[in-house]
């Protein structure tokens, strides 16, 4: 079942069929009960209470029906943002950006004050850019080009549209004071609070700043994009989230920190005190791997190295002031079992909880002696599967099992060159898809992936070393990375070491490369001046 219906009430009643063909879908509306759903044949279609037209169905109408988006079937939507309104932002695959529903202040930016119950094309103010990501806070809404340019406009009475002003902005228009020719890498809205991340880990803010929320130190309203400092200086910031009136913040090295409203424990420190400034918090559960939040509500969600789902702030009219381990499996279950409302934080990508049947049948048959035909031994301890699977899962056996290997007679196959814990993970893999090894192992897994031309499963490791890097590790990682020309998280490892250049040249990890790799690492971070005085 791609979607899980018991946690999302709104998608209850749906036929299995139709949940079948479910690609993307999110939840938002004051109460979470209205949706949007992209199936696999690129069709968008709609349920709900359907409240100023957020549906885009052409109506007013709700209903528990799924109805069809004519305008946005075939378009490839990848991003949707909506407000409390709602209004609804759509982004395509072509970059252009559509706009419905509530729009009493101006927050569609079509320069009027009209509802719209039918999709429409944004694209005056836009010069033609592509839009690659979209946020709304309660009536103003943000968008991202794929130049890193921030463009604003709606409801701006506490300068959350960042004109300079508290006047409504009807059209979309670029925001360029205070960020300079700054690159933005993502953005997001609490409900009259906007933030921006830039590509050199820096956050800016803007808007309402009664709780704290901007971070600046003060509660002053800003109509312009402002530089958060304090703990944050020198920090370099990649992830960025915005609650009703609360901001969270994750580091590249995976700490941390918030600030803003704390009436519901949202910030995590273990009071209800607001915090004017960023806080670091969270320092119990080792290190953090992504955030969420949604200006719908106070909920503060997370997920640790080791794969926990965190959770606290309003949880269900709890307050929960720390973060506290749940049993979810991923952070939209938290949102849909605990939020108040209960939407989605982001559009719900069905792909993360899709498992074929014949998935489930190769992993239950995995390692298992009843039914295997050949067993490896590994570390003298034996993992058993099936000459069949890895004949059509890697190329690495599809060879071996040929007449012309030795290996293709026998039942039993020593392996001498790989740990234990990295070949049952490697195994593991051709049968479920899934990655399943300690970060600490990775890199032997990535050797393993390398050297059998695994390329998907090299793209899983690269991703788990990307969320394991620190100062001691980035060199050593920075020098696998080019052995194995892994060049996506070379790219990754030499990012960090450019952000944290003088942390990194005083681990004792560095001396240990290779001439070569130093060398080319050196004229590298010259090249990007990060020796500059």
């Amino acid at each position: 079942m791609p979607l899980n219906v018991d946690k999302w009430t709104v998608f209850s009643l749906l036929e299995q069929e139709f949940l079948e063909r479910i690609k993307l879908a999110c939840v938002f509306g004051s109460s979470g009960n209205e949706a949007l759903i992209l199936t696999d044949d690129d069709q968008v279609f709609a349920i709900g209470s359907n409240c100023s037209g957020c549906l885009g169905v052409g109506d007013t109408v709700s209903g528990l029906e799924p109805r069809r988006v004519d305008v946005l079937c075939g378009k490839k939507v990848k991003k949707i943002a909506y407000g409390s309104g709602p209004h609804v932002l759509a982004v395509t695959g072509e970059g252009e950006l559509y706009v419905f529903g509530h729009n009493g202040y101006c927050q569609l930016g079509n320069g009027s004050t009209t509802t719209l119950q039918t999709p429409t094309l944004l694209a005056a103010g836009f010069a033609g850019k592509k839009i690659i990501e979209v946020a709304a806070g309660s009536h103003h809404s943000l968008a991202l080009t794929s130049e890193g340019e921030i463009y604003a406009w709606g409801q701006n009475n506490c300068g959350q549209v960042g004109n300079g002003s508290t006047n409504n902005q009807s059209c979309p228009r670029k925001v360029t004071a205070g960020l300079g020719q700054r690159v933005v890498i993502s953005v997001a809205c609490g409900q009259t609070s906007s933030t921006a991340l830039t590509d050199n880990g820096e956050i800016f803010s803007f808007g309402y700043n009664g709780n704290g929320q901007l971070g600046l130190g003060n509660n002053v309203n800003q109509a312009n994009p402002c530089k958060v400092g304090g703990l944050l200086t020198g920090i370099h910031i990649q992830q960025i989230v915005c609650g009703y009136a609360h901001t969270l913040a994750l580091s590249d090295t995976g700490n941390l920190y918030a600030f803003g409203a704390n009436s519901y424990g949202q910030l995590g420190t273990g009071n209800k005190a607001n915090a004017v400034s960023p806080q670091q918090v969270g320092l119990d559960k080792g290190r953090w791997t992504a955030i969420a939040a949604t200006h719908y509500n106070h909920v503060s969600v997370g997920s640790i190295q080791t794969g926990k789902i965190m959770m606290w702030g309003q949880c269900r009219g709890q307050s929960v002031v720390k973060p506290v381990e749940t049993r979810f499996g991923t952070v939209h279950d938290a949102f849909a079992c605990f939020a108040s409302p209960a939407v989605t934080y982001k559009p719900l990508e069905v792909d993360e909880h899709h498992e074929f049947s014949m998935q489930k049948i190769f992993a239950a048959a995995f390692d298992d002696p009843l039914t295997s035909d050949l067993k490896f031994i590994v570390d003298k301890k034996p993992i058993h599967v099936h000459k069949a699977i890895l004949r059509i899962r890697c190329e690495h056996f599809r060879s071996m099992f040929s007449s012309t290997w030795k290996e293709n007679k026998s039942d039993s196959i020593t392996i001498d060159h790989y740990s234990y814990v990295v070949y049952y993970a490697f195994l593991n893999f051709l049968y479920t898809d899934k990655l399943s090894i300690p970060a600490e192992d990775a890199l032997g897994l990535l050797d393993l992936a390398d050297a059998y031309c695994e390329k998907p499963l090299k793209h899983e490791c690269e991703q788990l070393l990307k969320s394991s890097i620190n100062v001691e590790f980035a060199a050593l990682l920075y020098a696998a990375s080019v052995k194995y020309n892994a060049i996506n998280l070379q790219e990754f490892c030499f990012k960090f070491i450019l952000n944290h250049s003088t942390e990194v040249f005083q681990s004792q990890d560095l001396a240990m490369l290779e001439g070569g790799v130093l060398k080319d690492l050196i004229r590298k971070l010259a090249d990007h001046n990060a020796f500059k005085n």
